[in-house]
């Protein structure tokens, strides 16, 4: 009996064991399927469709095979420097190499994305309102002639005025851009053309001169109670609103020219969901103005550009260069406090200065020997001084933790500037002992890199191939995949499965649709 029940005991053993390894091995192959399913490639995705700028994740090889493109993520509201604290470790020195060969690396890669989106560049079809003169080249005092409302650009263009007002005039020359693209020979840079039919554009544009409206008009006449710049901005936004355009979309397929910190001020809370062209967010809330939604446009340089630049590290005798306002408002404090640190170095120039009398020529000269020139924040994150000294071929040194800056999708600022926390730019002898650890080899590299990305922030008329003009315009393109699905994706109840003869019922867009 004893035998027996131990001759069943073993049987129902044997095939426990059994159905246990059948089981196992049965999961082990589903588990290798599903990890090989979900790494291959998946078929269903047609990668024409992707974007063809740089902005693109999937880069196929000749074989086929798709390679991840990598990129640096930074919280767009968190601090940008690239340097370490002092509590994290430093590199070690065999390191070194390393560096220079990735540094080497992507200077490559950017070659190669800015040629990418040369080769790929789509035309950005704009229709343009044909708003009265008073909104954009009436403000220049320039006067109608007949029925249109602009001016004839093949006989004479308006003057922009000069000084400090220079520096926030995307407006007029992307305005006149889009009138040039109309022209019988148009400029051979076409990255925009100009559609009078607004269901055929991409992007419908606003040709509202606000920055230049505030710098000339912000200040209210004697006998008015408001100044002209409140005025057109409140007639703006009641045009804009009435208009078959807007309402179809919201206003998200608009786009607006707000480059200077308080143009449309007042008009800024009720077109918000329009696309603005920004210097900074410095002076809005996230839910008016963002990173995602928005697009940062370089400012236009004052000083003049150094052409045919022969300097090298040891001609240019200044170490570090400042002239401009020390005492500013908000987080401009750090002017101040870097001025007490720094008056005294040698060879550091940090002074006060302005555009008046011979300021700009002065500044010219400053930042033309000198190796290096800060950028500090003072009342909004950015200021024009970054592109002096990129027009100077200055290698820039950013002290501006909230600072955003115009193609940082396409274009690694790492490579030509040096950015430092504004914490540890306070600290003694900190900055300097910094600027002085890079040597004449690495200082050469970026000095290099500055003549090569230059052009991308000249402004001029007619625009040219890579000119700031026409990389607006391509970060614009950047923002329409994007544009597109949230309107899309607003619509999806905004019509019955079924029409009925009672006509469509309409569903209004959330308010919180950024």
């Amino acid at each position: 009996m004893a035998e027996r029940n131990a001759s069943s005991l073993g049987v129902v053993s044997r095939n426990f064991l059994f159905c246990l390894f059948v089981t196992t091995s049965i999961l082990f192959i589903l588990s290798w399927f599903f990890v090989l399913r979900s790494t291959g490639r998946p078929s269903f995705i047609d990668h024409s469709l992707l974007p063809n700028s740089n902005s693109k994740h999937f880069a196929t090889s000749d074989n086929g095979d798709s390679a991840t493109r990598s990129e640096n993520k930074v919280d767009s509201t968190g601090n940008r420097s690239i340097l370490v604290d002092n509590e994290e470790e430093e590199a070690p020195p065999e390191n070194a190499i390393t560096k220079a060969k990735a540094d080497v690396k992507c200077n490559t890669n950017d070659r190669v994305v800015l040629a990418q989106q040369k080769e790929n560049k789509v035309v950005l079809k704009v229709f343009v309102y044909d708003l009265a003169p008073e909104f954009h080249f009436g403000l220049l005092d320039w006067k109608a002639q007949g029925d249109s409302v602009w001016p004839d650009i093949r006989n004479k263009i308006p003057n922009y005025p000069g000084g400090l007002n220079l520096q926030h005039s995307i407006e007029y020359w992307l305005t006149l851009d889009l009138l040039a693209s109309e022209l019988p020979d148009p400029p051979n840079a076409r990255s925009v053309i100009r559609v009078h039919n607004s269901s055929e554009a991409d992007i419908i544009f606003v040709p509202f001169f606000s920055s230049l409206c505030y710098n000339r008009y912000s200040k209210a006449d004697p006998h008015q109670k408001k100044s002209k710049n409140k005025l057109l901005q409140e007639k703006l936004v009641r045009f804009l609103t009435a208009q078959k355009e807007w309402k179809r979309s919201g206003g998200r397929d608009h786009l607006i020219v707000a480059h200077h910190p308080n143009s449309l001020l007042d008009a800024r809370t009720k077109l918000w969901p329009a696309t603005f062209i920004l210097s900074d967010f410095g002076r809005y809330p996230p839910n008016i103005a963002n990173v995602e939604k928005d697009v940062i446009a370089p400012y236009k340089h004052v000083i003049r550009s150094y052409v045919d630049d022969s300097s090298d590290f040891d001609s240019r005798p200044t170490l570090l260069y400042f002239q401009g306002a020390i005492y500013r408002k908000d987080g401009g404090f750090v002017r101040q406090e870097l001025f007490y640190l720094l008056k005294n170095e040698k060879d550091v120039h940090f002074a006060f200065g302005s555009v008046q009398k011979d300021g700009v020529k002065k500044a010219t000269q400053g930042m033309h020997s000198s190796k290096f020139c800060l950028n500090i924040a003072g009342d909004t994150p950015s200021s024009n001084r970054l592109f002096d000294a990129i027009a100077s071929h200055c290698v820039p040194v950013i002290i501006s933790d909230d600072i955003e800056l115009p193609y940082e999708d396409v274009l690694d600022y790492s490579q030509f500037c040096v950015f430092v926390r504004t914490r540890d730019a306070l600290k003694e002898k900190f900055l300097v002992n910094l600027i002085k650890s890079i040597k004449k080899e690495e200082w050469t590299r970026m000095w290099q890199k500055l003549k090569e990305v230059e052009n991308f922030y000249e402004f001029q008329y007619p625009s040219k191939e890579g000119d700031a003009v026409q990389m607006i315009w391509q970060a614009v393109a950047r923002r329409v995949p994007a544009i597109r699905l949230k309107l899309h994706k607003s619509r999806r109840f905004s019509s019955p499965l079924v029409p009925s003869e009672r006509g469509m019922r309409s569903i209004p867009s959330p308010s919180n649709f950024w």
